[in-house]
């Protein structure tokens, strides 16, 4: 079992890659913002790639530990320590009834960090998975953030805990956080020259883009621009031209509502009556949520 001694921002339960092929029934996926990160921690403790782990957003998480494990945290900086005794980020450890483990606030770029333990955690699967969806209070530890008190069961342990310990990353595959990221994007489905002029089009792929503080696990914005558009209105779907028909919506579109383009994200609307005039690659999602 673990004892959450501070559950920090927000501090979810996620396994990846969460809720699957519910899409067309309103249900989004969920599961791990950056995907590389939360895998790399669940191998280092021996567990499947996709086993329940936390995502800690921002830091400031405290936990105690009631039963032999090996964990390891990985993605951002957040100065993790263990039993006030720092320990390295994509590392595995060993740790003792008793133990506890401190993340301190973000350090640096990037914004979410990983933890694993061996074992993963033992909590309820909803809908095939146990990622947490907040809006919705599903998955995860009662569907919601954890918090002070909480005692989440931990799985057993696969394989020998000693042997577990002290796993770690090669340094050339450990990703480099930064402020400013280059992100793979494709056209459409709703682009130009039907939706967007050419001259939108290029804007986009060509503008350096800035996050808006407004951006969580169910969309990342960007910052507004006044689009020339190719048509006047949006028909019968509405009076602007970035209204359409409600339509599905996939993980990585960019939805382009009014002026404001929108990353859809985990979390994300699954239809809407907006366009979505590229999308960005799944591979390069995880660079966009640190």
């Amino acid at each position: 079992m673990m004892e959450v001694l501070e559950g920090g921002i927000q501090t979810t339960i996620q396994d990846f890659p969460g809720r699957q092929g519910l899409l067309d029934q309103g249900i989004c996926p969920a599961g791990p913002f950056d995907n590389l990160a939360f895998r790399l921690a669940n191998l280092l403790v021996g567990n499947a790639p996709g086993d329940a782990a936390l995502e800690v957003t921002a830091g400031n998480f405290k936990a105690t530990f009631n039963q032999d494990a090996v964990i390891a945290v990985t993605g951002a900086n957040m100065e993790p320590r263990l039993d006030g005794e720092p320990i390295d980020l994509w590392r595995s450890y060993r740790v003792q009834p008793g133990q506890t483990l401190a993340l301190s606030t973000v350090r640096g770029p990037g914004f979410r960090s990983y933890v694993a333990v061996s074992g993963g955690f033992d909590v309820p699967a909803y809908l095939g998975s146990r990622a947490t969806y907040v809006p919705g209070a599903i998955g995860g530890f009662e569907g919601r953030a954890l918090k002070k008190g909480d005692e989440v069961p931990l799985g057993a342990s696969v394989g020998d805990l000693d042997e577990l310990a002290g796993r770690a990353v090669k340094a050339d595959v450990i990703p480099d956080y930064s402020s400013e990221w280059v992100l793979e994007a494709v056209p459409g489905p709703q682009t130009a020259p039907d939706y967007w002029t050419w001259e939108d089009y290029d804007h986009f792929f060509t503008h350096p883009w800035k996050l808006d503080r407004n951006s969580n696990r169910m969309g990342y914005r960007l910052e507004p621009h006044a689009w020339q558009w190719a048509r006047k209105s949006g028909g019968v779907a509405g009076g602007h031209p970035s209204n359409i028909l409600d339509n599905g919506y996939a993980v990585g579109a960019v939805n382009i509502s009014g002026d404001q383009p929108i990353i859809l994200c985990v979390d994300g609307p699954t239809l809407g009556g907006f366009v979505c005039a590229a999308g960005v690659a799944y591979g390069d999602m995880w660079n966009l949520v640190q």
